[in-house]
């Protein structure tokens, strides 16, 4: 007998259900069945390849690859599986889903005869129908019910995710009423009223703010609708808060139509009056945040936050992500998922923007994932003047969703059903799998860029097509008419009501003089203040009782006896250990970790993120400490009290833009947590700069937004070249206004734990950008006493506790580690006619305190101004701008260059101590000699 003779008496059903579980995951199917469905498949792709339609009769099966002859019924029905798999994977790129340009072409097609199938088989049925939920039926009819779930107004991209069980439950789904909604009457009048919201908001801005820029949501109205879908079925499965961000297009109809804010003030925002308050400048009327608190239908009440962003189009996306984060940390910590964060991106953002890559690694990592995002794209099919041909080389603007294995639907935004039903996946998989997805709503941009602009001079073709395009609630209001879901008159009695309601808006609006921005997020903020400049310099008291500082220290100077630790790490333990208890000479790892245990005895949390902070990427911190054998970590800060608040650092990514995004976003939802970002080298910080221009440096002044963001940037000339050197702080300086953040180069351990206790005692919130030490980690004067952290405080400005008054002649003001540098110089050559002063905080800058230094030293007649960086960077220029005797100074640095510092480590040497040697010499002025010339030949 046969040995394969049981594939002529074996039910089809269960031979077409094995096969599309190997498809979907070779690896769940038994071996031998594995090796049988690897033979059918180089059969039949032999087949197709040859055109020999014979061979496809013939399977390569069996252990021992044995030829067998398949029976014609079950041959075919593999083959109508393969066709579904090809519906599947490829059938997202024959959908309807433009509304306005055809689709291009791809191949090969999905035609019957790509997969051995021919129009003489359309009648015959195939138990391969159960596969997708419509039982044993004609291959016409599974091949409707394919165009119907794949290939109509919602495309999807699921095939490549390598989770068995994530891919079963979105077939499972697309498969219930083939990929299409079944709503109700009452729902579909309410996606419509959605949408007359959308289109009336739009329409009455347009006729009342004539050529004003709004960036409009038109030609992608059912957003609207979609965003109130998630909404109300959100707070359904539990979900209390959502934290949205977006950038400009649309998200004025958004800021009112989903999250309440009164149309009255976008009203006078458009009409350009000034703010009720002093305090800040405000910004444009797209770029403000909002919170709010919504109530469902359900009578569920959900908290609504959409953040403020800058024009930087993807940058908000990964301060959602912070401050999700840490609203789930502070108030979810079991359950993340009542916390929804939403990212609403533009089609050529998406595309071009590095920034998505970096937010879309952080989705799955221990310190930055939020239990996952829903993405929506607002796809206008054009980028400013930019055709999409011209933004991406990618088929789709949400490939970069693929990276991390996210289904993706496109989805035609004229059909408003089909835009909640996708909306409604994404919510439900997200909810269910706790992972990102994507929506790629496929609309268009009914005018320009902004309301003035003139599309037709570059896209001609496209806006002839698009100024005949009807709106999505008029061809929705045409569907429910012809449906008897709604009457003729029902849309226009919508619509004027809804203008009516504007009407009374706006007249409303135009009684009131000023504009009153609400704050952010106010219910985190509870009990900060707002504070100026001489506020920021009053001394704070960061003094620790000393009895409980050694409790401190003793847990932070022993590890676990059950566990077995590296011989480095045991010796780096007791050496911390010996010098709290023992020689009292406190390192720079040990003052800032004790800084870290106070805080948080205190009830303060502490977060640090950034590359290789667990360890420091000098090997200084080690936060985290590994058992030998297990890798099991150990942090022993969080072992400091039963009461004491949670301490977390993570190792970020390599990021720096995306990772101080997300950490800016975590201080400004988390006041009461110590948020800190450390740079690997601090210049790295400049992958950053638009968060540091955009929200470290100007939030408060635009947006009336406090955050308490530590960055901690490792500055210091050691030779290591033009990247290890500088952190820029002349970028960070000249960024420095009134009253917006805290700058610092501190010198000792004491200070490091002074300044970071300050930024958290104080009950107010600024940035605060430390540069901190590399060789000063472990130099041998840059430490402090056990005394100096427990009763001390931060100073702005260090004297010079050696010095002899009367005998200084040369008063040298510097900062950090410069001046361990000039102290050697100054014990080498015995000067006691020169003073070392230390400039600890350079913003705001304690003027008065260095003009007091100076007042002391009556018989000094060299003012020096002394820093290791050249003369264009560094501190210097900040000086001329805020310190009104800077005149008085002799300058000392490094001559003008374009890079920070000199990649040969002789030269590097040679010109730091040329600035040295005119310190304490005013004759060996180098920056008065001109510039060799380059020798000829």
């Amino acid at each position: 007998m046969d040995k394969y003779s049981f594939l002529n008496t074996a039910h089809t059903s269960f031979f077409a259900d094995l096969y599309d579980k190997y498809l979907k995951n070779p690896d769940s199917v038994e071996p031998s069945w594995r090796a049988f469905f690897q033979g059918f498949d180089f059969g039949t792709e032999t087949a197709l390849d040859e055109l020999d339609v014979e061979s496809l009769m013939t399977a390569k099966a069996g252990e021992n690859g044995v030829a067998q002859q398949m029976p014609e019924s079950l041959q075919k029905e593999f083959q109508v599986i393969r066709l579904i798999d090809g519906y599947r994977s490829r059938g997202h790129l024959f959908t309807k889903t433009n509304p306005v340009r055809e689709r291009r072409q791809y191949e090969p097609s999905l035609d019957l005869e790509n997969f051995g199938l021919s129009q003489a088989d359309l009648d015959t049925v195939f138990s391969a129908g159960e596969i997708i939920g419509i039982g044993a039926n004609s291959l016409r009819e599974i091949i409707e019910h394919l165009k119907r779930i794949y290939c109509d107004a919602i495309g999807v991209e699921y095939m490549y995710i390598r989770k068995p069980e994530r891919v079963e439950w979105i077939q499972n789904w697309l498969n219930v009423n083939d990929n299409h909604p079944k709503f109700n009457a009452e729902h579909k009048r309410r996606i419509l009223k959605k949408l007359n919201q959308a289109v009336s908001f739009e329409s009455f801005l347009h006729t009342k703010y004539v050529g004003q820029k709004r960036f409009s949501l038109e030609g992608n109205e059912s957003l609207i609708p979609a965003l109130d879908a998630v909404v109300e079925r959100a707070a359904e499965l539990g979900v209390e808060q959502f934290v949205m961000g977006m950038a400009h297009r649309g998200r004025l109809n958004v800021l009112t139509n989903i999250f309440g804010k009164a149309a009255k003030d976008i009203f006078s925002e458009f009409d350009g009056k000034d703010y009720e308050q002093e305090i800040f400048d405000g910004d444009v009327k797209y770029h403000l945040g909002w919170t709010s608190e919504r109530k469902t239908d359900n009578g569920n009440r959900i908290k609504m936050n959409i953040a403020p962003n800058p024009s930087h189009l993807e940058t908000v996306g990964a301060v959602v992500e912070g401050i999700t984060r840490a609203k789930q940390d502070a108030h979810f910590p079991d359950d993340f998922s009542k916390v929804l964060p939403i990212v609403v991106h533009g089609d050529a953002a998406i595309a071009g923007q590095g920034l998505v890559y970096e937010v879309v690694q952080m989705a799955n990592l221990d310190g930055y994932k939020t239990n996952g995002t829903i993405h929506i794209v607002v796809n206008n099919q054009i980028g400013f003047t930019t055709n999409y041909l011209d933004a991406r080389s990618s088929t789709y603007c949400t490939d970069v969703g693929k990276v991390t294995l996210c289904p993706v639907l496109h989805v035609n935004s004229d059909d408003a059903e089909a835009v909640v039903h996708a909306s409604l996946f994404a919510l439900e998989y997200r909810m269910r799998f706790n992972r990102d997805v994507f929506i790629d709503l496929l609309g268009y941009r009914k005018y320009g860029h902004n309301e003035g602009d003139e599309p037709r001079f570059t896209q001609p073709k496209l806006y002839k097509a698009i100024a005949k395009h009807q709106n999505p609630r008029d061809i929705y209001a045409e569907r429910l008419l012809k449906e008897g879901v709604i009457e003729a008159d029902f849309v226009k009695g919508l619509e004027e009501e809804y203008k009516a309601s504007l009407e009374e808006e706006l007249e409303d609006s135009r009684k009131e003089d000023k504009t009153e921005i609400t704050p952010f997020m106010a219910d985190e903020w509870k009990g900060f203040a707002n504070v100026r400049e001489w506020e920021m310099m009053e001394r704070v008291d960061t003094t620790f009782d000393k009895k409980e500082l050694t409790k401190i220290a003793k847990v932070l100077t022993e590890l676990p006896s059950d566990k077995k630790f590296l011989r480095k790490v045991e010796k780096l333990v007791r050496d911390r250990k010996k010098m709290f208890f023992e020689t009292d000479r406190l390192d720079w790892a040990m003052g800032e970790l004790l800084a870290y245990g106070t805080l948080l005895q205190e009830g303060y949390a502490v977060r640090m993120s950034g590359q290789d902070v667990e360890r420091g990427t000098f090997s200084h911190r080690h936060a985290v400490m590994k058992v030998e054998e297990s890798e099991e970590e150990v942090m022993l800060l969080n072992h400091i009290g039963e009461k004491q608040a949670k301490f977390q650092i993570y190792n970020s990514l390599l990021s720096e833009y995306g990772v101080v995004g997300f950490d800016y976003g975590y201080a400004m939802a988390s006041p009461n947590t110590l948020t800190i970002w450390e740079a690997q080298f601090g210049d790295f910080s400049n992958g950053a700069q638009i968060m540091i221009d955009q929200y470290i440096s100007a939030a408060e002044d635009k947006w009336k937004l406090q955050n308490g963001l530590v960055m901690l940037l490792p500055h210091g000339y050691e030779g290591q070249g033009a990247e290890h050197s500088s952190a820029r702080m002349e970028r960070y300086l000249q960024l420095c206004a009134r009253d917006n953040m805290y700058i610092a180069d501190v010198s000792t351990p004491a200070q490091m734990f002074h300044i970071l206790r300050r930024q958290m005692k104080v009950n107010f919130r600024k940035p605060l950008i430390v540069f901190t030490p590399k060789s000063l980690l472990r130099h041998p004067k840059a430490v402090s006493t056990v005394d100096e952290l427990a009763s001390g405080y931060f100073q702005e400005v260090i004297d010079d506790a050696t010095a002899n008054v009367d005998k200084v002649k040369t008063l040298v003001f510097c900062t950090g580690k410069f001046y361990y540098d000039l102290l050697a110089a100054k014990e080498e050559q015995g000067r006691d006619d020169v003073a070392l002063v230390r400039v600890e905080q350079l913003f705001p800058l304690p003027s008065e305190k260095m003009k007091e230094v100076i007042a002391k030293y009556t018989k000094a007649d060299d003012l020096v101004w002394a820093q290791e960086e050249p003369r264009n960077m560094g501190a210097w220029s900040h000086m001329m701008m805020h310190f009104s005797d800077s005149d008085k100074f002799r300058v000392a640095s490094r001559r003008f260059y374009a890079s920070p510092a000199a990649g040969s480590a002789v030269r590097s040497k040679m010109r730091h101590q040329q600035v040295i040697d005119y310190v304490f010499d005013k004759s060996k002025n180098n920056m008065s000699k001109p510039m060799p010339k380059p020798s000829k030949g």
